[in-house]
């Protein structure tokens, strides 16, 4: 499963890097990460909860995720459990380009798992993707 999503902001660059490198942060934006948390101490790792509601019906999966690239333009998260389990992979890579005025911000999420993908999970995962542009232009206009 992938998924990509963009958005035109008009802010700079750099109004946008601090919600997009720390996903400490993507709670309060993105509706999708439930909670993201600091692991352990250790600097790039966060525990994460992804949610997503189906009518009544609600899916969480809890993540261990680790930041491998950190540049103003693109971020990298992989996940990176450490219960010596294979895990299917999670990566959300974060791209964000100067565009005159503004930016743009890119989004791809790959899933190699087979939990979220039954057909009507894609369709709820592109909508909180979709909401979270929605969420990360309300935070980057308020800053």
């Amino acid at each position: 499963m992938k998924q990509s999503s963009s958005v035109h902001l008009d802010v700079d660059v750099s109004d946008v890097y601090p919600w997009v490198n720390d996903l400490s942060r993507f709670p309060v934006w993105m509706p999708l990460v439930h909670a993201a948390v600091v692991a352990d101490g250790v600097p790039d790792v966060w525990t994460i909860e992804l949610r997503a509601r189906v009518g009544v019906f609600a899916r969480s999966k809890r993540l261990r995720m680790r930041r491998t690239v950190n540049t103003e333009s693109r971020v990298l998260f992989e996940r990176d459990e450490n219960d010596g389990k294979v895990h299917a992979a999670w990566v959300l890579e974060v791209l964000v380009e100067k565009d005159d005025p503004g930016c743009v911000v890119t989004m791809n999420l790959s899933y190699a798992g087979k939990l979220w993908t039954a057909g009507l999970l894609d369709k709820v995962l592109a909508s909180q993707i979709d909401a979270g542009k929605v969420g990360l232009a309300l935070v980057v206009q308020r800053a």
